[in-house]
């Protein structure tokens, strides 16, 4: 008997603004917030995981027909949602899961009670759930961080009491310039040597 191997896709609702998209900000405390956390909201209440999965399959079903529905009917499940940070964690077959981050990419609006315009943006691709988990955690620590960072003033550099560098900043929580464009992470997807199961 084979075992059927899975892949645990990590997924962020983003919602984008008419203000934020176009490069306008209209409120002052909008002006400071980074470019990457404005996109980051709550998900309304009315959204549970039947309503995310159903959403899931009918785009599938869109994009794909009958053959798409068939090959990830099976081992598609919702395995974690969270209104609140917008994240989700979904299993899917290892042979389809780019059926589903298809789906996923070409989602334009929640379903119909809510009608809201969002964007689904898939962060991970994981072979093991723990591995999807603790990139969920590791990501919203660094959205806070990005948060906090804009809300304070300027931080000092402490050796000279200048204003830090976003390099000095990044080299200070241990993380690479180069990971980071516009305060969104760019890691490679070649990374993954340790999720081949």
């Amino acid at each position: 008997m084979v075992r059927v191997k899975h892949r645990y896709l990590l997924v962020n609702i983003l919602y984008p603004d008419d203000n934020t998209s176009s490069g306008a900000t209209t409120s002052k405390g909008q002006k400071d917030v980074p470019y990457a956390v404005q996109f980051h909201k709550p998900t309304s209440d009315r959204v549970d995981t039947r309503m995310f999965m159903q959403m899931i399959r009918n785009g599938v079903a869109d994009l794909f027909g009958d053959y798409g529905s068939g090959m990830t009917a099976a081992s598609l499940q919702v395995k974690y949602f969270s209104p609140a940070t917008s994240t989700a964690i979904i299993r899917v077959a290892r042979d389809h899961y780019r059926l589903v981050w298809a789906a996923l990419t070409f989602t334009t609006q929640l379903p119909k009670p809510v009608n809201q315009p969002c964007s689904i943006q898939v962060v991970r691709v994981s072979g093991t759930i723990k591995k999807a988990e603790e990139e969920a955690i590791r990501r919203a620590q660094a959205s806070i961080r990005r948060a906090q960072r804009s809300d304070s003033s300027k931080p000092l550099n402490s050796a000279s009491g200048a204003p830090a560098t976003p390099g000095e900043m990044l080299d200070s929580m241990g993380l690479d310039d180069d990971r980071f464009a516009d305060g969104i992470e760019d890691a490679d997807e070649g990374s993954d040597e340790d999720d081949s199961g």
